[in-house]
């Protein structure tokens, strides 16, 4: 995926072996990117081309380097003369051994020498020492990143460098670094890291691979729970317009970039108090038409594989952005109100209910967000026909079922009209089977929704009668705790009165 080639290899792998290997890589990355989703996880990245994809296969069993051999790999470097560059990328191959990178940051001078091909004036051997120290970003050892740190300005400088390639190593280098650690980080934002995404983003627009890793590094520094002092910065950089115009995936390139630039803005939303800059800068609008448009495509294809991983920023974007209930008074009701938003999350939360439940809670937690005081998108559930299959979610749990009784709450809270067309949509029975789960929180929730209804009519109070609905009410007062007691005795009085 990083679009890499090896030019004029001739493959001794099977071409069957290396697409299975590939795959391997596809599926490690989507786990990484899941991971991240569910626990925040920083991930880091690892840039191969499909030649060392291939020599990765039948290099499975490379015995370990010695501290002298890399040692002497170190002094050939140092006094390699025109072949500094070949000796490098021997280098570069011993660190692609993790139990290498150990024994490399604690030999004397060692990134010295490394630091010293970097900041050096010969095109090659920077970038084969990029690669290198790409290599020591990607380590699973503590602390083999922060020997890195003295590359760092060296690399942040080099984003502003007209090569695609080499400007996308330094990026993916430093994104690997960011999880190190406070220390690293507050050094990379000391040394200038987001002044230099912001010149990078705007320098290098028409390169979508390139955008993709400014938008990994970028997420690399904002997930962290301390980057409260940096999304000021990122603010006033000019990032932020950019990122949303990122969000549309590219027909050729994929979802990358926008994937990225949506967990960014997702970092950023999270964290922010009044996210009403961003929401005039458009990122609500973008959010919902993209959620739009991918809704359409999800309900249409029967494979989305991967989809979702652009869907779950997105989501998380809009719901906070409602929760902040700051979107009105920025303006963006007037704009947005697109009932189609209803039905791509309709979409999401049964498509994904089983392969990822999740995901398809928190489609219906955007929607309760969105109906939660709108008599626009309340009708558009009803006017929609979204009620059956809402109902439909009801028996699922971890969550699903408190979510879309929420929304149901969300629409009966509106009148009698809609406590109607509620009724004639079959939600009583449905309350009825509620009302009898061992899940305290979906009695509460089933009870709150059955007293709007009865409340609005009588012919609604009658129909759950003849459902049986008193001996229902009367076993709740009797085998459950105060609140469940309090609130069926409150729908028991007003059905006696009645």
């Amino acid at each position: 995926m990083w679009r890499l080639k090896a030019v004029g290899h001739k493959s001794s792998v099977s071409g069957k072996d290396l697409e299975e290997l590939k795959q391997k890589r596809r599926e490690h990355e989507k786990v990484l990117r899941q991971a991240r989703r569910d626990r925040q996880l920083v991930s880091k990245r690892l840039l191969l081309s499909e030649e060392e994809q291939e020599k990765e296969l039948v290099e499975t069993n490379r015995a370990p380097f010695s501290q002298d051999q890399i040692r002497e790999m170190l002094h050939n470097v140092q006094h390699g003369g025109e072949q500094k560059a070949a000796h490098l990328e021997i280098l570069r191959k011993a660190l692609r051994d993790p139990e290498t990178h150990v024994i490399f940051t604690k030999l004397e001078n060692s990134m010295y020498v490394l630091v010293g091909q970097l900041s050096g004036h010969n095109a090659q051997c920077q970038l084969k020492a990029v690669r290198c120290l790409h290599e020591l970003s990607s380590s699973p050892h503590p602390g083999v990143g922060q020997s890195c740190l003295s590359a760092t300005p060296y690399l942040l400088t080099y984003l502003s460098s007209p090569s695609a390639k080499f400007t996308e190593l330094c990026l993916y280098t430093l994104g690997n670094l960011c999880p190190e650690g406070a220390v690293v980080k507050e050094k990379l934002v000391v040394q200038g890291i987001v002044p230099a995404l912001a010149n990078c983003i705007q320098n290098q627009r028409c390169n979508l691979a390139v955008m993709e890793a400014v938008g990994f590094t970028l997420s690399q520094l904002l997930q962290d729970k301390d980057a409260t002092e940096v999304i000021p910065m990122v603010m006033a950089s000019g990032l932020v317009p950019h990122l949303i115009s990122l969000l549309t995936p590219d027909p050729e390139f994929g979802m990358g970039a926008a994937i990225e630039c949506a967990w960014c803005l997702h970092y950023i939303v999270s964290r922010l108090s009044d996210p009403s800059t961003l929401i005039t800068e458009g990122l609500f609008s973008q959010c919902s038409n993209l959620l739009i448009t991918l809704g359409g495509a999800v309900a249409k294809e029967s494979t989305n594989d991967g989809v979702e991983l652009l869907i779950w920023p997105l989501l998380r974007c809009l719901g906070n952005m409602l929760a902040s209930g700051v979107c009105e008074a920025a303006g963006c009701s007037a704009g947005v109100e697109d009932v189609r938003l209803l039905a791509a999350l309709c979409v999401f939360s049964q498509t994904y209910l089983t392969s990822y439940c999740a995901l398809s809670r928190e489609s219906l937690w955007v929607l309760n967000n969105l109906t939660a005081g709108s008599l626009v998108f309340c009708s558009a559930v009803l006017f929609l026909n979204m009620v059956p299959a809402l109902l439909q979610l009801l028996p699922f749990s971890n969550g699903i079922n408190t979510m879309v009784l929420r929304v149901l709450g969300n629409v009966a809270h509106c009148g009698l009209g809609y406590c109607i067309q509620l009724t004639q949509a079959g939600l009583l029975p449905v309350l009825c089977t509620t009302l009898k789960m061992a899940d305290p929180d979906i009695v509460i929730l089933s009870l709150e929704v059955l007293h709007l209804l009865t409340a609005s009519s009588p012919q609604v109070a009658e129909e759950f009668i003849r459902m049986d609905g008193i001996s229902l009410l009367e076993a709740i007062q009797y085998n459950n705790e105060n609140e469940h007691r309090l609130r069926a005795s409150n729908i028991l009085d007003y059905l006696h009165a009645h």
